[in-house]
């Protein structure tokens, strides 16, 4: 595992407890999917990432705008969906016809593969990274490397 990909794995651990809460991104008080991937990169590059403008929990499904990922791509690194690495950033869609609305931090590979998310009604957990969870997945990222 390379240092920063560790250290990404490391600090995503370190929210696991944190309760579920809707637009929020604070360790221990309480975040959402999107507020721990921020609350990570804060740990990891000392800044947010970007303005993360109020959204509601729809994310954006009456308009069919995929804006998650839109925001993945302008400040991640996109990967081919099926090479996973540690620390990557996976993007799933949570109905077949829904935008892509869910994230989670990959924290374990091989047989018994994991992720690290946070969820609605379970806070932030590390979940087994299962074929219903698999089959979700959309899009994975990396994070950039120091100085891109």
């Amino acid at each position: 595992m390379s240092g920063v990909s560790e250290q990404i794995v490391q600090e995503a651990r370190a929210w696991i407890g944190t309760p579920y809460r809707h637009q929020a991104s604070c360790k221990g008080a309480g975040a959402d999917c999107l507020g721990l991937l921020r609350g990570v990169w804060r740990a990891v590059y000392g800044a947010e990432p970007e303005h993360v403008p109020a959204y509601s929990a729809d994310w954006s499904e009456p308009q069919g705008e995929e804006r998650l990922w839109a925001a993945a791509r302008r400040r991640l690194v996109a990967k081919v969906r099926d090479e996973a690495a540690l620390g990557d950033v996976v993007l799933f869609r949570m109905r077949e016809q829904g935008v892509a609305k869910h994230l989670g931090i990959a924290s374990v590979l091989g047989e018994a593969p994991k992720f690290i998310h946070a969820y609605s009604g379970h806070g932030v957990v590390e979940s087994p990274f299962s074929e219903p969870w698999a089959r979700r997945v959309v899009a994975r990222f990396e994070f950039p490397k120091a100085g891109s």
